[in-house]
């Protein structure tokens, strides 16, 4: 076992300094000043190179073939059998790509990210489109590393989604779209819902009390983690003792606040509630995006937009907001706060038309890798497809393509598990029940330790273990699939709309 803990010794080095260069991410996102920008792309360059190195090296290549044999004995379940299973592939994987393409890609996303922000702020797409541009040649380049491919996207989404393959999230959204249209169509033909309560002026600082409580019962630990602001909500995970999150505020969108609070301590809970016994391991993390996704929207929609969770706190809400929701009741609250309007912004749409937003940047990004879109092009073929998809087109590119800050990031391949985060997530939702038959109940009393605790045993504490396609079918029996999602919508806004 001695190579073992050479192996676990070496790794975790390459961990810890990973997690370090999380804390400057955050940093960059929350409290650096906009002058910060170069000096900590160099930063983050030289510490993405540093890993790189370490965990390429010929040393690390030969303990991984020195344990191989040690847990082929073990359950293949065992943590140490997953671990080196893990390290294998990601060492096979890492090795294909350049220590000089890590360092230039961490410098580049880094200005981006700044510019970005700028851009959004100006509505400028020009401002950005070259560092995009560069991003876009960078992600093309390491794609070409994993030739021969299915498709040159298909590299960077296993990024974010081990195992999964372009042709089959396509096949999955191919599936799931003409039914989500029929439902927003029967929808669109009931009398629309009043929300226009929602579009008064909140006081910031209620806002974020509000948002604090909810979590804190859902059960957030605020002795290993914070909330702070930044541009566009994320969480960061610095080790299973500190997992921060953050929010943004919108004065015309009461809800903005609260759903994004809600939303990314879904992903906070998966990162606190990993087994102890991970922790400084590569499986201290969560298993993919679409797992990670399927967690924040569970928050997020499953309960936070049911009844039986505005049940207890619409009184709470009230109480705190009285001008603003005077003369309002439960039902419509409920149904105001599920509301279904194409919308512009992503982050606030509703659960109908949300996952068109993704499909079009979906869409978007494989053409960009394939070389049939060009970036300078971007703009126009966003508002085409966002008139083709939901009926609109955006006033300005700040709320258009500019509006998300993962290109900025180089997170091509990531949009997908948003939308497949909500299949898995209804997928997870009609366990629970079955598990939990009151748990509506116990929801609607402001308790949420049961739901918490069937995640905690089923979902958080395996980290990523297990790759996302084999964790869906431990739990539910099959793996990603689209109809429980179609039943959720179809029941959920059959009763809000009448249909």
């Amino acid at each position: 076992m001695e190579k073992l803990d050479q192996l676990k010794e070496k790794v975790r080095e390459i961990t810890y300094l990973g997690r370090a260069a999380a804390v400057l991410g955050w940093d960059q996102q929350t409290y650096m000043p906009s002058g910060g920008a170069e000096d900590r792309g160099n930063q983050l360059a030289v510490l993405g190179s540093l890993t790189h190195r370490m965990f390429t090296s010929p040393e690390m290549g030969q303990l991984i073939e020195d344990c191989k044999p040690i847990v082929a004995s073990m359950d293949p379940d065992s943590d140490d059998a997953c671990l080196v299973r893990m390290l294998d592939k990601n060492y096979k994987k890492n090795t294909r790509v350049p220590t000089e393409h890590v360092a230039e890609f961490a410098q580049v996303t880094t200005l981006a990210q700044e510019t970005w922000a700028r851009a959004r702020a100006a509505s400028d797409f020009a401002a950005f489109r070259p560092y995009l541009e560069r991003i876009v040649e960078l992600r093309r380049q390491y794609a070409s590393f994993f030739a021969p491919y299915d498709h040159v996207y298909d590299p960077l989404l296993d990024d974010f989604e081990p195992g999964l393959k372009t042709g089959d999230v396509q096949a999955i959204f191919g599936a799931l779209r003409p039914q989500q249209v029929e439902i927003i169509q029967a929808i669109t033909a009931r009398p629309q819902v009043d929300d226009a309560f929602l579009h008064r002026t909140y006081p910031e600082q209620g806002q974020w009390d509000f948002g604090v409580d909810v979590i804190t019962r859902f059960g957030y630990d605020w002795n290993r983690g914070r909330q702070d602001k930044s541009a566009h909500p994320f969480t960061t995970s610095f080790g299973i003792g500190d997992v921060r999150i953050t929010t943004r505020f919108d004065p015309e969108r009461s809800a903005s606040a609260l759903f994004s609070t809600m939303h990314e301590c879904g992903h906070a809970l998966y990162e606190q509630g990993i087994d102890p016994i991970l922790a400084g391991l590569p499986l201290a993390d969560g298993a993919s995006m679409a797992i990670h996704e399927s967690q924040s929207r569970m928050w997020e929609n499953l309960v936070g937009r049911s009844l039986p969770f505005w049940t207890f706190f619409f009184p709470l809400f009230k109480e705190r907001f009285p001008a603003q929701l005077e003369g309002v009741d439960l039902q419509t609250f409920y149904r105001g706060i599920n509301k279904v309007e194409p919308s512009l912004i992503r982050v606030e749409a509703d659960e109908a038309t949300y996952n068109l937003h993704i499909m079009l940047r979906l869409e978007l990004e494989i053409a960009l890798m394939e070389g049939s879109l060009e970036v300078k092009d971007l703009p126009d073929a966003w508002n085409t497809r966002m008139k083709e998809y939901l009926g609109i087109v955006p006033p300005k590119d700040s709320v258009g393509v500019l509006q998300d800050v993962h290109w900025s990031g180089g997170m091509i391949g990531y949009f997908p598990t948003y939308a497949l985060g909500n299949l898995v997530s209804v997928q997870l939702w009609e366990c629970i029940h079955k598990d939990i038959p009151d748990l509506d109940e116990q929801i609607a009393r402001g308790e949420f330790s049961a739901l918490l605790g069937w995640l905690r045993d089923k979902v958080h504490r395996h980290g990523s273990k297990f790759e996302p396609q084999d964790l869906v079918r431990q739990i539910t029996g099959t793996g990603i699939d689209p109809n429980p999602y179609v039943r959720y919508l179809k029941s959920k806004y059959s009763y809000i709309y009448g249909f």
